[in-house]
């Protein structure tokens, strides 16, 4: 019996560039697809898979998903007052709950390894989630639940990968891969952005990780790696051989929201399975090829 993962860090200090001027303001975490804050995906994802807890790692100029996350007495009391119930259970259901999430401030840009070690007296000796809101996950089971049906058998490490093209692999943590068995991949190692023509496989990790408190042995030493940043996949490369590890390709459709077209892509691809709007956008979306 391995111990329950209970605890999910979501590392939302980035700065959110690439969103720029809306993020000078707004949070790329709180960035809506259709009318639904990315982190919220993230949030309710990890809900179904059972855990309890939530470590946001934020940045300076981030509190707008502290509230986002606390009760907004004034709107809730307005609802109220008008009437307006459905809406006033939505914000209800959104919120966690008291003492179920916790904020911790990563005040310097060090890197994903860097950002989740600042987690790490919040996890203590727990084996631990991590969610990255950029990567939205759609699917009939979430993929961190699947990822969790995984380690509840197996134990050790695991992470969510899929198939990139080659000349893609420099953008991600990449699988050199051992034995397989159907969806579930043995991992022998990893590397961070590696050149495509140097890349052991194109099973990519994308932004759901089960981890073991050891790793946070490894972040501890602040050592650099791609980029000059802390990387968590060097990390977990440390940790092979001595535990388990593996790799889930997992069932769903991920669309990368830290970019403007995977960000558009989500945003129509959601749209189009909600019945008040799909049949709407898909007469506008003729419209517009046709002119």
């Amino acid at each position: 019996m391995h111990q329950q993962v209970r605890k999910a860090v979501l590392p939302v200090a980035g700065l959110g560039t690439r969103f720029l001027p809306v993020t000078k303001t707004v949070p790329k975490e709180l960035l809506p697809v259709i009318d639904t804050p990315l982190v919220q995906y993230a949030i309710d994802e990890a809900q179904e898979a059972g855990i309890e807890e939530f470590i946001f790692v934020n940045g300076r100029g981030k509190n707008a998903i502290d509230d986002y996350f606390d009760h907004a007495f004034e709107l809730e009391t307005l609802l109220k007052e008008r009437g307006k119930s459905d809406e006033w259970s939505l914000l209800q259901r959104l919120n966690p709950g008291p003492g179920k999430t916790a904020f911790v401030r990563q005040q310097e840009p060090k890197g994903l390894g860097h950002a989740v070690w600042c987690a790490k007296d919040y996890v203590g000796k727990e084996p631990f989630a991590v969610i990255l809101p950029d990567d939205l996950v759609d699917a009939d089971q979430g993929c961190l639940s699947q990822l969790i049906e995984v380690y509840n058998r197996t134990g050790g490490n695991v992470v969510a990968v899929e198939n990139v093209p080659r000349e893609h692999t420099n953008r991600y943590g990449v699988l050199d891969i051992g034995t397989t068995d159907g969806a579930l991949v043995e991992v022998k190692g990893l590397v961070e952005k590696p050149d495509p023509s140097e890349a052991p496989s194109t099973l990519s990790i994308i932004g759901r990780y089960i981890l073991l408190p050891e790793v946070f042995g490894h972040l501890d030493r602040h050592e650099k790696g791609a980029g000059g940043e802390i990387q968590l996949t060097d990390a977990m490369a440390k940790m092979i051989g001595s535990q388990l590890f593996h790799g889930l390709e997992f069932d769903g459709t991920r669309y990368d929201c830290g970019s403007k077209l995977g960000f558009l892509e989500a945003n129509l691809a959601m749209a189009l399975k909600r019945p008040e709007l799909s049949d709407d956008v898909r007469k506008m979306m003729v419209t517009l090829l046709n002119e």
